[in-house]
């Protein structure tokens, strides 16, 4: 392989702000991997987030790209998977797969797409200095012609309708969208972009934590929603503390260990048949198998206010924002029934997706 822009490279970053400002360029916030393509004859690499490649995940994208993008193409963008007509992220995830054999299965049987946002080079031209005004302009000549499973992502320079699609695209599984400043550069692992994201709070019951990396002081609160059936499920964590809090909550959460596993809700977590039929907080991570997600169960009596963005599936997408305690809520109220439904929409109305 032999580009102009070279793996691995790491993508450009957006920062959070609270209203869209006017640009002069919109995207949606698509919720995927985030993927720079690099296409070198029938050579192609899919770099990550991580600047680690994905390319052997995506058997069936590596053949659709290797059609429907120029000959020699840098193009950053996002690897999708849809099902009933929205993003799915939990089925995307899945696709990380060691084994070959179960790979080739879920290229079959759960196929990606691919989004893309950038073109940082194309033939032997190098891209990344120019503004991104150009550099849409270069990104809709390349894919003019491409079609499903490659597409690129619409835009707009209008204020009113990106409004609109922030609140109604929602509804097809984005979280938000991206703001772009047309004179800007590529620049690699800065925060040079605008991202707008959905924020709503919830009262969720703490029933565990997990100690941080560098141990003695808590990483991680394990926050749960009961279910209409009196079941409390384990909906993802709030992490976000200084480092100072994060030891004085070791104090504030010991006379609330549960010692005895076989009586608290998420006691099966050692119990690896249940990861296979429930998310509970123990099971092994998938992005890394060294990972301790093991924790220290908590009875399950306090209650915390949360900042999330949006819920993928039964859980939030992200990591949880803490915001307050609660103590005049019982653990027993909080339960999914809180949480907002955003009205559906099929992502069709977006994308021209077939699948």
């Amino acid at each position: 392989m032999d580009l102009p822009v070279m793996p691995p490279l790491a993508p450009m970053l957006a920062k959070s702000v609270k209203e869209i400002p006017d640009a002069g360029h919109v995207e949606p916030k698509w919720d995927g991997f985030r993927t720079i393509v690099f296409k070198d004859g029938d050579e192609i690499e899919l770099g990550s987030r991580n600047e680690r490649p994905m390319t052997r995940y995506f058997p069936e994208l590596v053949a659709a790209l290797r059609e429907n993008l120029p000959a020699r193409c840098v193009i950053d963008g996002e690897i999708i998977l849809t099902a009933d007509g929205r993003l799915d992220f939990d089925a995307l995830q899945q696709r990380i797969h060691p084994a070959a054999s179960r790979v080739a299965m879920l290229a079959e049987t759960t196929p990606a797409s691919f989004v893309g946002f950038d073109l940082l080079a194309v033939g032997d031209e190098r891209l990344m200095e120019e503004p991104f005004a150009d550099r849409r302009r270069g990104l809709e000549e390349a894919l003019a012609a491409a079609s499903d499973p490659v597409f690129i992502t619409p835009a707009t320079a209008d204020l009113a309708e990106a409004r609109d699609w922030f609140t109604r695209f929602e509804g097809a599984g984005l979280d938000g969208v991206v703001a772009k400043p047309l004179d800007g550069t590529y620049q690699p692992d800065k925060r040079t972009m605008f991202k707008i994201k959905h924020e709503r709070t919830a009262d969720c019951v703490v029933a565990g934590f997990r100690w941080h990396k560098t141990g003695g002081i808590v990483g991680s609160l394990l926050l749960g929603l009961y279910d209409g059936e009196g079941r409390l499920h384990h909906v993802g964590v709030a992490a976000s503390f200084p480092m100072a809090r994060r030891a004085s909550l070791v104090a504030e959460l010991e006379p609330l260990v549960a010692d005895d596993l076989s009586v608290h809700p998420w006691g099966e977590w050692a119990d690896q048949e249940a990861h296979q039929s429930a998310r509970l907080p123990g099971a092994v991570s998938r992005w890394n198998a060294g990972k301790n997600l093991s924790f220290v169960p908590l009875r399950p009596e306090l209650v915390v206010e949360v900042a999330y963005d949006h819920m993928e599936g039964d859980r939030f997408r992200h990591t949880a924002q803490f915001r307050r305690w609660r103590p005049d809520r019982t653990p027993e109220s909080c339960t999914y029934e809180q949480l907002e439904s955003p009205d559906g929409l099929d992502l069709s109305e977006i994308l021209p997706i077939s699948r």
